[in-house]
């Protein structure tokens, strides 16, 4: 296992990360996992023992079950908390109250302390902000989430699925302020979804921030599962809950591409999609999830392939983004500075 910096700070993490959404399987989590707290334990000796260090979690999974069964976990192998680093996410619905919602200073600092006890931790390493509040002031945000750093509660703050602009936008009231800055960004990110590279990647690289894929197999559909004559997959994840949304006729093309590569590797078409993942030169650490201990193992192998530049360009090729307006100008206009 290889490691590397978050961001601007001095937090290693592995280029792996252990996702655990399919921990619970309460409500809308059923369809993508309902693994209960022996399998838990078993998939977090194999996370362990592979040398995986980062650990990701939400309060909104199956409603604070996979926080609960995480945090069991942990206590249960007598794992070493300060060799982990435990990140979760605030913003979504954990109850029917009117402020049990959303990224205002009440409901920031109210789910982190539920979610320290549903984890029997003292301190969360990362915590995610999990998506867009319309109607809480970004600086609102902010502010609570630099006091919430200063409690102690929290180690680094980091952002899932905000547009590029209104990242950088956060990062300057930050900054004016001298308050705590986001250190990562979690994304959608695969073959068959690539739009971070037109905003949110040049932002990452010319920032310095950490960059986490969440959904690297496009919910299971690069996982080989899925052909254009098996497109049901009776029993992945897809077949019942059908998230992110995809360009499935391009996708079909990837997954030819890849499972052709995979052939001359003699590993899975997955483990070659992650691989490309892994490569790319802004992430930091890819999100896995596993149902299974076999299927994590799988996963965790895609480490051990280095692809070459001709495999990258075949992949690159098959699955890159159509040009748009202004990437395209930008690109032509800067001709006349290259050395």
């Amino acid at each position: 296992m290889k490691y590397n910096f978050f961001g601007n700070t001095g937090l290693i993490v592995s280029e792996i990360c252990f996702g655990t959404m399919t921990f619970g399987g309460k409500g809308i989590w059923e369809a993508i996992g309902k693994i209960q707290q022996t399998e838990v334990n078993d998939l977090m000796k194999v996370v362990v023992d592979s040398g995986i260090n980062f650990i990701d979690t939400a309060n909104v999974y199956s409603f604070g079950e996979s926080e609960k069964l995480l945090g069991q976990s942990i206590l249960d192998l007598g794992l070493n908390r300060d060799e982990l680093v435990i990140a979760t996410k605030v913003r979504g619905r954990m109850g029917e109250g009117k402020n049990n919602v959303g990224l205002s200073r009440y409901h920031i600092f109210q789910s982190v302390n539920e979610s320290l006890k549903r984890l029997q931790l003292d301190h969360i390493d990362v915590l995610y902000v999990h998506g867009v509040d319309p109607k809480t002031p970004v600086e609102e945000t902010m502010r609570a989430l630099n006091d919430i750093v200063q409690s102690g509660k929290v180690r680094y703050i980091a952002v899932c699925n905000w547009p590029a602009w209104m990242v950088m936008k956060a990062q300057g009231i930050a900054a004016l302020n001298g308050w705590s800055k986001f250190e990562g960004l979690q994304y959608f990110y695969s073959l068959s979804g690539r739009d971070i590279e037109r905003e949110v990647l040049p932002m990452a690289e010319d920032q310095n921030l950490a960059v986490m894929p969440w959904s690297p197999l496009a919910g299971g559909f690069l996982s080989g599962k899925f052909t254009r004559n098996n497109e049901k997959a009776e029993g992945s994840r897809r077949a019942s809950f059908d998230f992110p949304p995809i360009n499935k006729a391009k996708a079909y093309d990837i997954i030819d591409v890849i499972a052709e590569i995979g052939t001359q590797y003699n590993v899975s078409a997955a483990q070659i999609a992650l691989a490309w993942v892994r490569q790319q030169k802004a992430v930091t650490s890819t999100i896995i999830g596993a149902k299974n201990a076999g299927q994590l193992q799988d996963n965790i192998k895609s480490t051990e392939i280095n692809l070459t530049p001709e495999d990258l360009k075949k992949i690159d090729e098959v699955s890159a983004l159509p040009r748009e307006y202004p990437g395209w100008m930008v690109e032509r206009q800067s001709a006349d500075r290259q050395l």
